[in-house]
């Protein structure tokens, strides 16, 4: 989805902060499970979140992009392991005291049923009693057309506008990212396409819950006010 700008992800999203995203999932998380001590983020894009959860937590971190992989593997330290993989049917090899999923990454799987297998294969990498805490994209009845967003960066050698517009067809949203890039060098154009399915909060539940998690779902929370959904698994949580 970033074949183009992963080099400026982190540029265009500076206006996050992860240090407070991540201050709240561990809240949420130690909860739930006080003493959950390992972390795993999938799609963790850049590992920026990863970069700040690392405070409390041993982590690992699953993306399918390799080139925001490249980029989260300068960020981090090398005791963080970092893998190539699709949230739809990853496979870790261990279980964990928490999994998230941040920034409505969940969006873009293709459709309920593979919402479901991404749900199942978050689930699987579970320590008894983890947490899995999934931050997810607009819900139908929660997207407003016609919409049009920019984003602005004015750097001292970085100048980028990345403006885009929202079309709906059917359950999928899609975005056509128009990216306006200087620097010293040189001045690019170039579009991505981005296609999120837009899930109802029952799809959510119901997927999330398939597995033999216990979810709560709050429709206004997180960080982006989009909402959140917090699991756990079943079985005794670390004291």
């Amino acid at each position: 989805m970033f074949t183009r700008s992963a080099r400026f992800y982190d540029a265009i999203y500076s206006f996050k902060d992860y240090a407070a995203e991540a201050a709240l999932v561990h809240e949420l998380v130690g909860a739930r499970n006080p003493g959950a001590e390992t972390l795993l983020d999938v799609a963790c894009g850049t590992g920026a979140h990863l970069a700040e959860l690392a405070r409390w937590y041993r982590c690992a971190g699953v993306d399918l992009d390799p080139e925001l992989l490249a980029i989260a593997r300068e960020r981090l330290p090398a005791d963080i392991e970092l893998r190539e993989g699709d949230m739809r049917d990853f496979d870790v090899g261990r279980t964990f005291d928490a999994v998230i999923c941040m920034f409505s990454s969940i969006g873009y799987v293709g459709g309920v049923a593979e919402l479901e297998h991404a749900a199942a294969a978050m689930a699987r990498h579970l320590a008894p009693g983890g947490v899995l805490v999934v931050e997810p994209w607009l819900s139908p009845d929660r997207i407003h057309l016609p919409h049009v967003g920019a984003v602005f960066v004015d750097e001292p050698d970085l100048k980028i506008a990345r403006v885009g517009a929202v079309e709906v067809e059917g359950n999928v949203s899609r975005m056509d990212m128009h990216y306006l890039v200087g620097t010293p060098e040189r001045v690019d154009h170039f579009t991505e396409r981005h296609e999120l399915t837009l899930l109802t909060d029952e799809e959510m539940l119901a997927a999330l819950r398939a597995p033999g998690l216990d979810v709560e779902h709050d429709p206004d929370g997180g960080p982006m006010g989009r909402g959140l959904y917090v699991g756990v698994a079943p079985g005794a949580t670390h004291t």
